[in-house]
């Protein structure tokens, strides 16, 4: 068991080594004066589960043990994610930070409050057309 602990602490600090900016975004680089830094939010996770289960009978025998047999067992997953946040370009006249703006979430944020905005006036008009009284003779 702890040999697989440890197995997953090193593969915890291989990752640790790879998951950083310069492995997705690359190097600053500098041309005509001037440096470029990506700057980017990168993180992981992992989950882990172990289980035991204990057997009698029939699993006792196939393991010609007259005591009951315990099963152990784990299982994990884990991911990686970066999100690239802003570019810092640094030249003589001074520092910029030059925001990376996700155009996919902005249109959705801007179809969704259409979409909400016109059940609110569609919910409106029908509340008003409701408690009018009708025209015909």
């Amino acid at each position: 068991m702890e040999d697989k602990v440890q197995g997953l602490l090193d593969a915890l600090a291989e990752l640790r080594e790879k998951v950083n900016v310069n492995a997705v975004f690359g190097e600053p680089v500098t041309a005509a004066g001037r440096t470029v830094i990506p700057v980017a939010r990168v993180g992981y996770r992992f989950e882990m589960g172990m289980w035991q289960a204990a057997g009698s009978g029939e699993q006792a025998a196939e393991a010609d043990v007259g005591a009951d047999v315990e099963e152990t067992g784990g299982d994990g997953s884990g991911g990686m994610r970066a999100v690239p946040l802003a570019i810092v370009e640094v030249t003589e006249e001074g520092t910029r930070v030059k925001p990376i703006v996700d155009e996919q979430k902005v249109i959705l944020a801007a179809g969704l409050l259409a979409s909400w905005i016109a059940f609110w006036v569609a919910w409106t008009i029908t509340k008003i057309l409701a408690g009018r009284p009708s025209r015909r003779p």
